[in-house]
């Protein structure tokens, strides 16, 4: 039954490989933002069970926000290690807070704006107020989020999220330090020496029970438990992914009054306390039920006692505020009932339910873990190509862009795994692309012709060999480049190329392939082939970044509302350069490839053009419609793109040019009036 449940949780969870990938794509993210970030910027990381590698349907997407200038220290004398000049130095100051909180000190008044505008003043010192910071750097974001804890929370199309703005600290918290002496089976020397030289965060949100919530942090180790959980083998991790789901599918449907007590950080929590306490002698796949019932047991343990120790610092009750009383008296009532059940308890997650009956209709099936059968080299490909689209540039300032350039030269010195190799080739690509329209917006304004001219040149070059060892659809930017250069031939040439790759039946695109003729065509090659061959992604133009200049108004629309990207359809794009090339030349190819487009926009379901892309694709056939002077057609298009899902923040944009057409339609009916 246990090997049953180990594929069922492969098909939900993700294979070893399938995991390891999400990781390192997350990681080299991680690793450009920290190298390209200036000094005075934000860093931005993502948390929570999806930087953990799991993709469970319905999770949300955590963030964590900290200023780069800003760091926070446990003690005066390590102020020694950071030039004061360009940091600003915060002091933990946790001798008065509950275990697993502090108090934020400023020193000396050099911070930033928002930091300066949270301090409050007692008993003669300067502390940073988690409550008013809070809610500064939520009053900065979307006003579609609330608060919910230390995070803003809200919606992008259908997928939820909670952004955490806090502070960083490169020291380990002395709070903390029993954790060392205690990690002596689990996790290894080098792991625990890792987590500990990357310190801790401080997250906006204080303790109910503490003497100053208001103005309390609560200590993040958000990195130290995603660095725990990659270290864990894919039997733990799936025993964790259980728990998840057993979680929100079994306990917190018991009643209203219990829901909310226990969370996913509970789950993740028992499972760090019983891999450590070595519960289990063997964590392996035959095993895997017998660790989910080792957690569950220690679940309902910590409910009775009304005590969750937090793992880093387990003085730190979990469930102080929440499990006590009649809450927890009905909590465990519930838990305990399940218990009784024994591991049948798990036959009411949906999701899990049939890998077990399965086994019981069947009792001598055969269950095969080998992974490589579970899942094929498909799978694999898809998940690569998935989250390779995290690995890209998207800045436009050319010293970021450097910085990036510098980065990959580094990372290609060091032992890379398969993925990452794939991963820093596709971050390579989409520099070359940046670096190639960045050097032609520059020197397009110089004038100088010998200057322009050796700029041309490279950007052409690195263009072309980002084509190379690109996807299908890298071809495009080449085309892109050959059009605003007005070299509408070439760019002809280049469209049509990519015309034929695309409508091979064997394409990856959007998620989408068969899986039959993909694996006939290109099955058993190496990754760089399959690359040229057979994948395609979705055109992202950079908003600082002209690309086309038909394209300007809905960038700078995008970027006045903090939208720093473009993504554009695939086959949106390229019926779009082909109707601006034919223009310039054959006006009858150019209606065509506008009736192609206005098919594509108009009748596709979802295949080409995913819904939270309709508001561009339709602005786009509506610019190529107001170009050709068929402005009820570009009205109707222009309206349409209002009531899509504003993705892009191009609304502004499209009302200016509804606005445009409008004006200049009562301007002919005025021109056309008899003059008598």
């Amino acid at each position: 039954m246990s090997e049953s449940m180990f594929v069922g949780l492969c098909e939900i969870v993700g294979t070893s490989q399938q995991v390891a990938i999400r990781r390192e794509a997350r990681d080299i993210e991680e690793m450009v933002d920290r190298r390209v970030t200036p000094n005075d910027g934000i860093i931005r990381i993502m948390s929570g069970s999806r930087r953990e590698g799991f993709r469970l349907k319905g999770s949300d997407v955590d963030l964590m926000f900290w200023p780069n200038n800003h760091r926070v220290i446990m003690e005066m004398s390590q102020s020694e290690y950071y030039n004061t000049a360009n940091t600003a130095l915060i002091l933990s100051y946790s001798s008065e807070s509950p275990p697993g909180f502090t108090l934020l000190q400023l020193p000396t008044p050099r911070a930033c704006r928002d930091v300066r505008s949270s301090c409050v003043r007692m008993n003669g010192r300067v502390y940073i107020s988690s409550s008013i910071y809070r809610q500064l750097t939520f009053s900065a974001e979307s006003h579609c989020s609330t608060i919910h804890g230390p995070c803003s929370n809200g919606y992008i199309a259908e997928q939820e999220y909670d952004n955490a703005h806090c502070f960083v600290s490169d020291f380990w918290p002395p709070s903390a330090s029993s954790w060392i002496d205690r990690c002596h089976s689990w996790p290894d020397p080098e792991i625990v020496d890792d987590i500990v030289r990357n310190g801790c965060h401080f997250v906006a949100i204080g303790h109910p029970l503490g003497p100053h919530e208001n103005e309390e942090w609560r200590i993040s180790f958000s990195r130290a438990e995603y660095k725990l959980v990659y270290s864990m083998n894919h039997c733990q991790l799936l025993i964790y992914g259980v728990l998840k789901i057993f979680l929100k599918e079994v306990l917190n449907q018991q009643s209203e009054e219990t829901n909310k007590l226990l969370c996913s950080y509970h789950m993740k929590t028992t499972v760090f306390w019983a891999i450590q306490k070595n519960t289990l002698l063997h964590w392996c796949p035959q095993n895997l039920l017998a660790g989910f019932w080792v957690c569950f047991k220690l679940l309902l343990k910590w409910v009775y006692k009304g005590i969750c120790p937090n793992f880093f610092i387990p003085q730190n009750n979990m469930f102080l505020t929440k499990v006590h009383g009649s809450a927890q008296n009905r909590l465990f009532l519930q838990l305990n009932e399940l218990y009784k059940k024994g591991l049948a308890c798990l036959l009411q997650s949906p999701s899990i339910r049939s890998y077990i009956i399965d086994v019981l209709y069947n009792p001598r099936l055969f269950i095969c873990t080998d992974e490589s059968i579970i899942r094929s080299e498909v799978h694999y490909d898809v998940e690569l190509v998935t989250q390779s689209k995290l690995c890209s540039l998207t800045c436009g300032d050319i010293s970021q862009t450097t910085k990036a350039i510098h980065m990959i030269e580094q990372y290609v010195e060091s032992p890379m795994t398969h993925h990452q190799v794939v991963m820093i080739q596709k971050l390579a690509t989409s520099i070359l692309q940046r670096t190639s329209f960045l050097l032609q917006n520059m020197n397009n304004d110089t004038g100088v012709n010998k200057q322009m001219y050796i700029a041309d040149k490279l950007s052409c070059h690195m263009l072309k060999l980002a084509a190379k060892f690109g996807y299908v659809s890298d071809m495009l930017y080449i085309a892109m480049y050959y059009y605003k250069t007005l070299r509408y031939r070439e760019a002809l040439s280049f469209i049509e190329m990519t015309k034929v790759k695309l409508a091979q039946p064997y394409l990856m695109y959007n998620g989408h392939v068969d899986r039959v003729r993909y694996t006939e065509a290109v099955g058993g090659q190496s990754w760089s082939s399959k690359m040229r061959q057979a994948v395609a992604e979705d055109i992202m133009l950079i908003n600082e970044i002209c690309y086309i200049n038909e394209l300007i108004p809905e960038q700078h629309s995008a970027l006045q509302n903090r939208q720093y990207i473009l993504v554009i359809p695939v086959f949106v794009m390229l019926h779009f350069l082909q109707f601006l090339c034919y223009r310039h030349i054959d006006t009858a190819l150019s209606q065509a490839a506008l009736d192609e487009l206005r098919a594509l926009v108009h009748h596709d379901l979802g295949m080409d053009i995913h819904n939270l892309q309709r508001d561009i694709s339709w602005e786009i056939l509506g610019i190529c419609q107001q170009i050709t002077g068929n402005h009820q057609a570009a009205l109707y298009s222009y309206q349409q793109s209002l009531t899509q899902y504003p993705l892009h923040q191009i609304r502004t944009a499209t009302q200016r040019r509804i606005q445009d057409i409008v004006q200049s339609t009562q301007h002919q009916y005025i021109e056309d009036l008899p003059l008598d």
